[in-house]
C-alpha cells in the first residue's frame, strides 16, 4: 500500500494524504475519507522513510530525575499530552537522581537521535552548564531557570516568601525551616531565599539559623524533624520546602505528642495528593506542574519547526492552599 493508492481509494490527491500523515491542513471531509481508508487497510507510514524525507525523527527526548515523583509525573503528563496531539513520541530517560546519567542522556539525545530535548532539571554542575550550552538541537528546561536557555519554571522565591508572611501573620514568631539541598537552585536556594527575606522584613532574621536540610521524602522529613526540634525546641511553626518533608514532620509530631509544647504549625510546598488526604491537611503551595510540561513541550516543538517569537523564559504563578494547619 502506497500513498498514491491511499489517495486513489479516498478520492483525494497524494499531497492531501501526505499532509494528513504530517499533521498539515486537510479539510474535514478529506480527513474523514483518508481516515476511513487508513482504518480499513491498517496502513501505517514508514517511520524510516518519513525521517529520511523530512529529516525529523518525530521523537522528543525527556530527561527526568525520578519518574516516581508526583510533580515529575504531572510534568511528564503535560509533555505527553502536547506531543501526542502533535504527532510526536516521547523517549523517557529516568536518571534516578544521578547527575552523571543526566549528562550521558544529554549526550545521547544531542547526537541527533531526537528532534528536541526537555530536561526536568534539579542541579546544574559545571558539566551540565557546558553541555547544555553546547546543545545543537532544540532544548527546553522545565523546573529551573538557566541563563541563555529556554526555560519554564515556577516562582519559588515569591511563593515561599508569601507563605512565610502568612505564617507570621498567624501570630507565629519562632519559626523553623526544613530546606532542600542548596545545589537545587529552585527548591533549595530560591525557596530558602524567600523564607529569609520574609524573616528579615519581619525583624526575625535570627530565625534563619533554625534550619535543617532534608531529601524530598517522607522518611527524610521524619528523621530531620527530630534534628530540627533538638536544635530549636521552642519552634512554633515549621515551613518545609516540599510536601513530603511536611508530611514527615507531621508524622513525627503525632508520634511525639508530649515532646513539644503547644500546637505546631507545619506548611508544605507542592500541593501533592498525599498532602490532601492527611488529617489534618497542612497549608501548601500549588504549582502548575502539568501546565509547565505542556509549555515546555510547545516551546521545543516551536523551536523544531523554527517558528519565530518563541518565548525564551516562562515563569509560572502559584497559589497558597490554606487549610487546617496543626498537629497536636
Amino acid at each position: 500500500m502506497t500513498i498514491g493508492e491511499i489517495a486513489k481509494r479516498a478520492g483525494v490527491s497524494p499531497a492531501a494524504v501526505s499532509r494528513y500523515f504530517n499533521n498539515g491542513y486537510v479539510s474535514e471531509q478529506k480527513r474523514a475519507a483518508i481516515g476511513k481508508v487508513v482504518e480499513e487497510t491498517g496502513y501505517r507510514p514508514s517511520a524510516q522513510a518519513q525521517t529520511l524525507r523530512t529529516r525529523k525523527t518525530k521523537l522528543i527526548g525527556v530527561i527526568v530525575p525520578r519518574i516516581d515523583s508526583e510533580p515529575i509525573g504531572r510534568i511528564v503528563a503535560g509533555i505527553l499530552s502536547v506531543l501526542e496531539q502533535s504527532g510526536y513520541r516521547m523517549l523517557l530517560a529516568d536518571t534516578q537522581n544521578d547527575p552523571g546519567r543526566e549528562l550521558e542522556y544529554l549526550g545521547v539525545f544531542g547526537e541527533k537521535q531526537v528532534d528536541g530535548v526537555i530536561l526536568a532539571a534539579t542541579i546544574f554542575t559545571p558539566g551540565h552548564i557546558k553541555q547544555l550550552k553546547a546543545m545543537t538541537i532544540p532544548l527546553a528546561i522545565v523546573g529551573q531557570r538557566l541563563d541563555g536557555c529556554y526555560c519554564v519554571y515556577h516562582d519559588d522565591y515569591r511563593s515561599m516568601y508569601d507563605m512565610t508572611q502568612w505564617v507570621i501573620g498567624q501570630g507565629c514568631r519562632r519559626l523553623a525551616f526544613m530546606r532542600a539541598m542548596q545545589e537545587d537552585r529552585a527548591a533549595g536556594r530560591e525557596r530558602y531565599r524567600g523564607y529569609c527575606e520574609a524573616l528579615l522584613e519581619a525583624g526575625l532574621s535570627e530565625r534563619a539559623a533554625c534550619c535543617v536540610t532534608a531529601d524530598f521524602t517522607v522518611e527524610s522529613g521524619f528523621q530531620k524533624a527530630r534534628e530540627l526540634f533538638d536544635m530549636c525546641p521552642e519552634a512554633e511553626a515549621v515551613l518545609c520546602a516540599a510536601d513530603n518533608m511536611a508530611i514527615g514532620v507531621l508524622q513525627y509530631l503525632k508520634e511525639q505528642k508530649g515532646g513539644s509544647a503547644g500546637r505546631i504549625l507545619v506548611t508544605g510546598h507542592g500541593d501533592s495528593a498525599l498532602m490532601r488526604v492527611m488529617t489534618p491537611p497542612a497549608p501548601t503551595v500549588r504549582y502548575y506542574y502539568e501546565d509547565s510540561g505542556m509549555l515546555a513541550a510547545r516551546m521545543v516543538l516551536d523551536l523544531v519547526d523554527k517558528k519565530e517569537g518563541v518565548a525564551r523564559e516562562v515563569r509560572l504563578g502559584y497559589q497558597l492552599v490554606i487549610g487546617p494547619v496543626t498537629a497536636d
